[in-house]
Parts: structure tokens; sequence; C-alpha cells
């Protein structure tokens, strides 16, 4: 029975209510490095929120030390597109609803298991009524955006859904 006990403390992977399956005893650390914005169309502060909602996530929900680089799993990515297009479009022939659309590639380097490394495009929208400037909610639409590809690049890294 003594041994059966040890064999069972021998190797442990976390399993939690935030999703994440991850061994401690073997991956310690994750870097995120900056994710430049090369979209077409630039919201200055698209980066830094988009990079800290990524670390900031991952610093709540693992006991994974943050590093820039050289972590045990790598994410490296960019944005590559912010794009504002019309939604519904009302019987007189204006729109009626605008969407901001955010996409982000990513590259995911798993160091203790390669054969979980992957390339990934992420996308996320939110609709907004077109009788409003996007300037004056824009940071709160980045804000929900942003928050959907940091938690859907969390499950498929860490939480593996």
């Amino acid at each position: 029975m003594l041994g059966i006990a040890l064999v069972m403390n021998g190797c442990s992977i976390s399993y939690k209510f935030n999703g994440a399956n991850i061994n401690y005893q073997t991956t310690k650390s994750i870097s995120i490095a900056d994710f430049p914005n090369n979209a077409a169309m630039v919201n200055p502060t698209l980066s830094p929120s988009l990079t800290e909602g990524i670390r900031d996530l991952f610093s709540r929900q693992t006991r994974l030390q943050i590093l820039s680089k050289g972590g045990d799993l790598e994410l490296e990515g960019e944005i590559v597109g912010y794009d504002i297009s019309q939604g519904a479009i009302s019987k007189d022939g204006f729109a009626t609803e605008g969407k901001l659309t955010i996409r982000v590639t990513i590259h995911f380097t798993n160091n203790i298991y390669p054969e979980e490394s992957f390339d990934k495009t992420y996308s996320a929208y939110q609709t907004y009524d077109a009788s409003q400037l996007l300037s004056d909610i824009q940071d709160q639409l980045c804000e929900i955006i942003i928050q959907e590809i940091a938690e859907n690049i969390y499950n498929d890294t860490v939480a593996k859904w």
C-alpha cells in the first residue's frame, strides 16, 4: 500500500476549475513576447493592451512564471487585422450596426512537449450601434475582444479544450 502511495505522489498534473492542464513538475514558466501591431489600420493602444491581457490571464489562472523570453512554453505573435465594417443595413440603405474585428496570429512552442506546439490565427469581433462614434466606444470593444482572444489562446495552449 505504501508503494502505491509513493507512486501516486511521484507525478502530479494540476487540474483546476480554470481549466488548466499543466504538469508543474516539468513546466514552470511561459514566455509571452510583445504582440506588435502589423494591421493595416493601427490602434496605438491595442498592442500593449493585448500583450498585457494575455499575460494577466496566464498570471491569474496558472502558477507559471511569466517571462519575456526563454520559457518552457513560448507564446509570440502579432496583430494582423483591425477592421471596421458595416453590419446590419436598414431599409433606407444606412448601416444600423458597425462591426470591429481583431485578428491575431500566434506561434506557440511547448519546449517540454514539442508535439503540442502550433501556429494559429484567432479572430473575434464586437458589433455596435452605428449611430455611435467608434472613437467613443472602441476601448470598451477592444477590451471585450482582447478578453475573448486571450481566453481562446489560453484554452488552446494550457487548458487544451
